[in-house]
């Protein structure tokens, strides 16, 4: 399961930044995650409500924001949406798209007391 050490991340991350802030709670930590990522929410917010007990972030929502998986073509230049699994430009067929985003997986913003 890759949604525990994904939750351990996020929590190292997030204590890190409020001791040296001297935060006493984490309420909130947001994460982008894009359309690629492999991401399963519902585990990792499992593995995070499991990994916070006894912390300064036990009560700290998860909240996610998805990124498209949006691509540039190198043979006709479009950039655009493409569907996961897609490796075919939609407008020349060709197979030469570049990933602009879809593959985040970061921790957007914290919000402590």
């Amino acid at each position: 399961m890759h949604e525990m050490a994904i939750a351990q991340g996020v929590l190292d991350i997030a204590l890190d930044y409020a001791q040296r802030n001297e935060a006493t709670r984490i309420s909130c930590v947001s994460l982008l995650l894009g359309e690629m990522s492999g991401v399963e929410t519902s585990s990792l917010e499992f593995c995070f409500a499991a990994l916070t007990k006894g912390t300064i972030a036990e009560s700290a929502r998860l909240l996610f924001h998805r990124c498209p998986l949006v691509a540039r073509c190198r043979s006709c230049g479009r950039e655009g949406r493409v569907l996961p699994g897609s490796f075919f430009c939609p407008d020349c067929r060709q197979g030469a798209l570049e990933i602009i985003s879809g593959r985040e997986m970061q921790v957007e913003y914290l919000e402590v007391d």
